[in-house]
């Protein structure tokens, strides 16, 4: 899996400390919707160079990693 602490940061300045894309103001959410909205990540490069594949897989890999560590009580 990526190591998306390398390219996700959280702070409270941007876009109220959502998780967010390292230099853009892309949070995770954003990557996620347009997943969800039936983007793939070449759709997802075309509509935003600045992004790489990389940085678009971190996305996935966090919302991953915060599913893994959710607990039902």
């Amino acid at each position: 899996m990526i190591d998306y602490k390398k390219f996700i940061s959280i702070n409270p300045n941007i876009r109220f400390g959502k998780p967010s894309i390292k230099g853009t103001r892309i949070t995770v959410y954003d990557v996620l919707s347009w997943f969800a909205n039936g983007m793939n990540v070449k759709d997802i490069l075309k509509d935003y160079p600045e992004l790489s594949e990389e940085q678009i897989k971190s996305c996935l890999a966090y919302a991953a990693d915060r599913e893994h560590k959710i607990r039902v009580a």
